[in-house]
């Protein structure tokens, strides 16, 4: 995505652009993942990542980290839902595991 922008998109938009990720839902009007890791290191690292990943972006999901699991959600407060952003993150945070 070339062109990023705070706006909130349509439930059709949502609809066609959670197609494009791969294991991400809508829950609580927030885009999220779990992820599973072998240990409890592994997930911390992996969070830490994720807020590097984040922090360059300039946008900051919330992060929730148990036991070799690690949860992202994210939604962007200032549109009051889902926007590019979101999207992007969550291309950004799938590409740490590839």
């Amino acid at each position: 995505m070339s062109h990023l922008e705070y706006r909130k998109l349509s439930e059709a938009d949502v609809e066609a652009e959670i197609a494009l990720v791969e294991g991400w839902a809508i829950e609580d009007d927030k885009l999220t993942k779990r992820f599973s890791f072998k240990t409890y290191k592994d997930g911390l690292v992996f969070a830490l990542a994720v807020g590097q990943v984040a922090d360059n972006l300039n946008h900051h999901p919330d992060l929730e980290v148990g036991y070799a699991k690690v949860r992202v959600a994210v939604n962007t407060h200032d549109v009051g839902g889902i926007s590019p952003y979101d999207f992007e993150l969550a291309r950004r945070i799938d590409a740490l595991l590839k």
